[in-house]
């Protein structure tokens, strides 16, 4: 596909729009369907998109290993992290009425750091997943191109009667 330059243009054009579409999903999941969950899918989809047409190496300069790590540590990190504010504050966990005076903006406020959390580290897992099957995938194909096997010498030769 990467020498493909339709697949190429395409790409260029509808990568964007992907992305969008998942801060679209991020910013209205707590409305309508969707959430940190779907948005993270549709996030890792976009940089899965750009990494089938240009290659896995210049994916990872786009979003490199290390900071993928970092963004899904930190993800879950923000998650727990308001959840502990909420105790911190003397409520319950994950309970974000203590955050404002305004039980809705609370509300509003805590489900929206909650969700950005879920979608970052959803995200990053998927791309994770993503990067290490297309690494074990090439690994597997080197070795296969190194072993050269002789199906004579199998044992598969009749014994002599």
């Amino acid at each position: 596909m990467m020498d493909n330059s339709i697949l190429r243009v395409v790409a260029r054009f509808i990568i964007p729009y992907i992305l969008l579409v998942g801060l679209y999903v991020q910013f209205h999941g707590e409305y309508m369907p969707g959430g940190g969950f779907q948005a993270g899918i549709v996030f890792a989809a976009g940089w899965i998109l750009y990494v089938l047409i240009y290659g896995l190496d210049r994916g990872l300069e786009v979003i490199p290993l290390e900071v993928m790590y970092r963004l899904c540590a930190g993800g879950a990190l923000l998650y727990a992290f308001t959840g502990l504010v909420g105790v911190l504050l003397g409520g319950k966990y994950l309970e974000f009425a203590v955050f404002f005076e305004s039980r809705h903006a609370a509300h509003q406020t805590g489900i929206i750091i909650v969700e950005f959390g879920v979608g970052l580290t959803v995200a990053t897992v998927a791309m994770l997943l993503f990067t290490m099957f297309t690494r074990r995938r090439a690994e597997w194909d080197e070795a296969l191109e190194q072993e050269d096997v002789d199906p004579e010498v199998d044992g598969d030769e009749e014994a002599p009667s």
